[in-house]
């Protein structure tokens, strides 16, 4: 029988200029034990940071942020806060040539173009396919942070521009070298959809039809947290290597003990 997943065993704070922090411990795995409180935390980007955020951030004790963003998206949001003594690594997870355009119309298009591109089931469809691509093409980034983080990367911060989907399935990769239970990844990949969690959808123009909703119907499935997303990420894993043991060795070049470290890193 599945066990519960627990709640927080601690209240999040709510910081003012990084949405969708938290602290992935307490998830349980597939054999009975759980991930460590204080040891792996997920967010949106830290460039907004106030300096309350920033003393709490610092006060994590963390080794590494892990960022995720490109080029364009730090172009648009800013570089991160630096907080003392701990070392950042960027990871781009996504290309910027391939979806420079794309987001541009995506913040500038008007609703004809957005019905175009995105109508249809196209947003979701779109989605989808980014998350198996993802799980197919980006297997050394995905053991890179994997491997850091068995030796010497914790605790650990990974984040994105929204803190959804590049790191938000980097966490779930990690979960799953864990031995996390898929519906407790599930659970709280869908906790990205919550008020306070959101990212912020910011449309250029700033005329009325930018946030027509015809418009923010047209986006949601790009800045929705959605478990078809995950589960698609999950059912490639099975397809394409047969399951997550042959992923974890094949695919991300973990071998046993690089397992065992990160689970003793990592796990209660």
């Amino acid at each position: 029988m599945t066990q519960p997943i627990p709640q927080s065993p601690h209240t999040e704070p709510v910081l003012t200029g990084v949405r969708n922090f938290r602290d992935v411990g307490g998830l349980p795995t597939v054999d009975g034990r759980r991930v460590k409180s204080g040891r792996l935390f997920r967010s949106g980007h830290l460039a907004h940071a106030t300096e309350t955020d920033a003393e709490f951030l610092g006060s994590l004790g963390l080794h590494t942020v892990f960022d995720f963003r490109n080029d364009a998206d730090k172009a648009l949001e800013g570089p991160d806060v630096e907080l003392p003594g701990v070392r950042n690594v960027g990871i781009p997870l996504s290309d910027p040539a391939a979806g420079g355009e794309f987001w541009k119309m995506v913040r500038e298009g008007d609703l004809a173009q957005l019905r175009e591109l995105l109508g249809e089931g196209r947003a979701a469809a779109r989605m989808s396919r980014s998350y198996r691509e993802m799980i197919r093409t980006r297997t050394a980034e995905h053991g890179r942070v994997v491997h850091a983080l068995a030796e010497d990367s914790v605790p650990a911060l990974m984040h994105c521009a929204a803190g959804k989907d590049r790191a938000g399935l980097s966490i779930a990769v990690t979960l799953l070298a864990l031995g996390v239970e898929r519906e407790a990844i599930v659970a709280d990949y869908l906790e990205s959809n919550a008020p306070h969690n959101r990212y912020r959808v910011r449309r250029g123009s700033g005329t009325p039809e930018a946030r027509h909703p015809e418009a923010m119907e047209l986006l949601a499935p790009l800045f929705d947290a959605r478990a078809p997303y995950l589960t698609t990420a999950f059912a490639t894993i099975d397809e394409e290597w047969g399951g997550v043991e042959r992923y974890l060795a094949e695919g991300l070049g973990l071998t046993p003990a690089t397992l065992g470290r990160l689970r003793d890193r990592l796990l209660d």
